[in-house]
């Protein structure tokens, strides 16, 4: 049997379809380049965006057409919504599975495969990704993720470091993720900071980068971490800021920060690691933000040391509690708001590229292409000079500003001595 798998979505779902992936090869079958080649099709789907679910369904049917024999199964958190339903109807489809159920998809796809706790060995990607919990406690009013992917549950120590000690064979780096990493271990009386920790102490050589943290998360054993050992634990926190006004955070429900404790946490960081990529989620355009509102997260975002960020206009998601709030923003509103962000965004990371110039970067090789890429510790794209470099090697450059593109460039090796 041939599978053809097909991700949307966030990092937590990339991982997932990892561990569809290792699910179906210990199961002795394999991996489609194409899906006219495959016998079966896995959709792992996102509900962040409705834009996301219309992306799938056009994939679905897309996929029906181009190889008419072809069965589909849909996991991930749109199948897991009531619009999961809705699914089922597309040409082809034959189950729908809510979540990341690995035993639900390996009986879907007829494979009797166990699910075992180490659940992938070497990746797909030049970076690994290492899941360490599922769902989230929180109630966002715009988010549809955790109805989709229900309560916070972690994993245990244990297995993710053997998870992570197999990678690193393989991967100079391990992307840990999640849907809300900062409340990890709360539910089997650990944390966040401990598990890194763990990992640092266990597993050699390899660095580990944390994705989308919230800034108040960030406890002291973290930053300390991150502090001690930038090349284990890399000095770049996503923290998503939503918005920057108080008003706007309390009809989105995201009632644990507020803007002043958010510019607190992060300055925090700023002032204890000399390197730091600091980035954002930001939505526009959400129902009541006033001019004020967005006047606010713009200053916000102009004086924090932000290195990127992610802007999107609110998108509406079906059984949200934002679609019963009152005083809807103008979607050309929205846009035009996102499109201010994003300019103010880009000129943070090209005046931060700028005062990299000149320092030693730990990067990792991000693949082929005519120009070879890479990956620094603090999440900076660099063009690197060595064409001879390949994917996945980890060394240190010099950046250089060239033309407005930040290069990396390897020393020589030092003469010996005559």
């Amino acid at each position: 049997m041939k599978v053809w798998l097909r991700t949307f979505g966030c990092r937590a779902n990339q991982y997932d379809t990892e561990a569809v992936r290792a699910l179906i090869e210990r199961g002795g079958h394999s991996v489609a380049t194409t899906v006219t080649d495959a016998d079966i099709a896995v959709f792992n789907s996102c509900a962040v965006t409705s834009d996301a679910v219309a992306d799938l369904r056009q994939a679905i049917r897309r996929a029906a057409r181009d190889n008419p024999r072809i069965e589909s199964v849909v996991m991930g958190c749109a199948s897991a919504l009531a619009e999961g339903e809705t699914l089922r109807a597309l040409p082809k489809v034959s189950a729908i599975i809510g979540g990341a159920d690995l035993e639900a998809v390996a009986r879907a796809l007829g494979i009797d495969s166990p699910v075992d706790d180490a659940r992938t060995q070497v990746q797909s990607g030049t970076r690994a990704l290492l899941r360490i919990q599922d769902g989230c406690d929180e109630h966002c009013t715009f988010c549809a993720t955790t109805m989709a992917r229900g309560a916070n549950r972690s994993r245990l120590i244990e297995a993710l470091v053997a998870e992570a000690t197999v990678l690193a064979d393989r991967h100079a780096e391990i992307v840990i993720t999640g849907i809300h990493i900062g409340t990890y271990g709360v539910d089997v009386g650990t944390s966040l900071g401990v598990l890194v920790a763990r990992l640092v102490e266990s597993v050699p050589h390899v660095r580990f980068r944390m994705t989308s943290v919230e800034a108040t998360e960030v406890d002291d054993r973290l930053l300390e971490l991150m502090q001690a050992f930038p090349r284990r634990i890399v000095p770049n926190i996503h923290a998503p800021l939503q918005s920057g006004s108080d008003a706007v955070l309390k009809r989105m429900g995201r009632h644990w920060y507020s803007a002043a404790t958010y510019r607190r946490a992060v300055e925090r960081m700023a002032d204890r690691l000399p390197v730091f990529g600091l980035g954002a989620d930001i939505i526009t355009g959400f129902p009541g933000e006033t001019d004020a509102d967005h006047e606010a997260t713009l200053s916000l975002v102009e004086t924090l040391p932000f290195t990127y960020l992610h802007v999107f206009p609110y998108s509406a998601r079906p059984g949200t509690a934002a679609t019963r709030l009152s005083n809807s923003v103008s979607p050309v509103v929205a846009r035009r708001r996102a499109r201010e962000l994003r300019a103010v965004g880009e000129a943070k990371t090209f005046a931060y590229s700028e005062q990299r110039a000149g320092q030693v970067a730990d990067v990792v090789v991000l693949g082929g292409g005519a120009i070879r890429r890479g990956l620094t510790e603090d999440y900076l794209e660099v063009d690197l000079d060595d064409q001879g470099l390949g994917r996945g090697e980890r060394v240190d450059v010099v950046l250089e500003m060239r033309e407005g593109t930040l290069c990396g460039v390897v020393p020589a090796p030092a003469a010996g001595l005559m």
